[in-house]
């Protein structure tokens, strides 16, 4: 089976199913992270075994899985070996290497695909995209520019004044606030260049932003499409610290056009899995409508870890239908949620030592959902779990978690 096969008919992997040698069903995951670690969760409890690739021999994916091939993401023979344990493979982050998704597509369904991902690795290939289906999509990326060469940084300088103040961002490599520059002058972007290493960026114009939002698609190989609600985003320092997943987080109108916009985004690459697209909320007087797209994740997102405990269908469920090719049932929330980041440093105190979180406490509260990842060791700016509060409404699930906030010094409450 070679990459981009027609795989509209592709025969569903079902969990009992076994192949020609007695083998179970398996699903394989790139990546031993958190993210990887709930997809084996979610692939297990449908019944199917499970293999994760990492090097990493504590990671919290591989502890977790049936199988654990230890080893690097290019390793042929550690690919082979997943080839031959899965019958159909998926990745948890989007930076492992395209020409590794490309080889294993050679002869199992992998979702999504090493094209899309690719896409999604470097910033300018992505921006370009979203310009491209922009007529169908209905929205736009901030203005920017390429700058990969000295003439390219001379032209902006002389000719895109306009870009400015502005954010200089790595093409590659770039996440949770790493390989970002802000930018006011020329002379600072021309320096901020120098301190990138002179590597392929984009400039992004600086817009007034009001909101963050990000929407959750799942498409599966026969085209259909399911989505989550957009859910409302607040990020310190780069990274996410608050999803807001309730009925009015967004204005109605707002929500429906970002839903829309994510469909035709996933539909316009072909793309097959889970599919996290990201919007900023743009002051309504903008030429650009209230929203403009910033960037995709090809895979489930810290965002909509709240489905876990607030749907009927997780994201990690989507992910296992979509590349097994089950049917994708349309989620349902049930209840009103908030979704609290835990990085490690929740487990520091204020002089710096060591010690658990309260857990028994924030516990007793009503509606409270932790979540932790199996990592061994907290680090400051490391995401070692999350905290989903659902309630009955909005207002319920917000006093909980301001105490929550509060019990554990948690950041980014202050736009609830």
């Amino acid at each position: 089976m070679s990459e981009g096969a027609d795989m509209t008919t592709m025969t569903p992997i079902f969990p009992s199913s076994t192949d020609a040698a007695g083998q179970r069903a398996t699903l394989g995951v790139l990546g031993g992270g958190q993210l990887g670690r709930m997809f084996v969760h979610a692939a297990q409890r449908l019944g199917y075994f499970t293999a994760v690739l990492e090097p990493d021999p504590q990671s919290p994916a591989g502890l977790v899985s049936h199988h654990h091939i230890q080893t690097g993401y290019d390793d042929p023979a550690g690919l082979a070996q997943l080839a031959q344990l899965c019958q159909a493979i998926t990745t948890e982050f989007e930076n492992v290497p395209a020409q590794t998704l490309h080889t294993l597509a050679q002869t199992r369904p992998v979702a999504p695909g090493a094209a899309v991902v690719g896409i999604a690795q470097n910033r300018i290939e992505e921006k370009a995209r979203f310009t491209a289906c922009a007529d169908v999509s209905g929205v736009s990326c901030a203005p920017y520019a390429v700058i990969e060469t000295p003439a390219q940084l001379q032209t902006v300088l002389d000719e895109r004044a306009e870009l400015l103040p502005g954010i200089l961002k790595t093409a590659r490599m770039g996440y949770d606030g790493k390989g970002q520059v802000r930018v006011q002058t020329a002379g600072a972007l021309a320096a901020a260049w120098a301190e990138l290493g002179h590597t392929a960026c984009v400039l992004e114009k600086m817009l007034p932003l009001t909101a963050e939002c990000s929407v959750l698609v799942a498409r599966g190989w026969d085209g259909q499409v399911v989505s989550f609600a957009p859910q409302r985003n607040v990020h310190v320092g780069g990274i996410l610290a608050v999803t807001h997943a309730y009925e009015g987080a967004l204005p109605p109108a707002l929500a429906d056009r970002a839903r829309e916009a994510a469909v035709a985004i996933a539909r316009h690459l072909d793309y097959v899995g889970v599919l996290c697209v990201e919007f900023f909320v743009v002051d309504d007087g903008s030429e650009y409508g209230g929203l403009v797209v910033n960037e995709m994740a090809p895979r489930p997102h810290n965002s909509g870890h709240y489905t876990l405990d607030a749907c009927d269908a997780s994201q990690f469920d989507l992910q296992v239908h979509a590349m097994a090719g089950l049917p994708l049932p349309q989620p349902r929330q049930h209840s009103p949620a908030i979704m609290l980041n835990l990085l490690g440093d929740v487990w520091f105190a204020a002089d710096g030592q060591l010690r658990e979180p309260d857990w028994s406490a924030v516990l007793r509260l009503p509606g409270t959902h932790l979540h932790l990842y199996g990592k061994v060791e907290a680090r400051a700016g490391r995401k070692m779990g999350h905290l989903t509060i659902t309630g009955p409404d909005a207002a319920s699930v917000t006093t909980v978690a301001r105490r929550v906030a509060e019990m554990l010094g948690l950041p980014g409450l202050d736009a609830m």
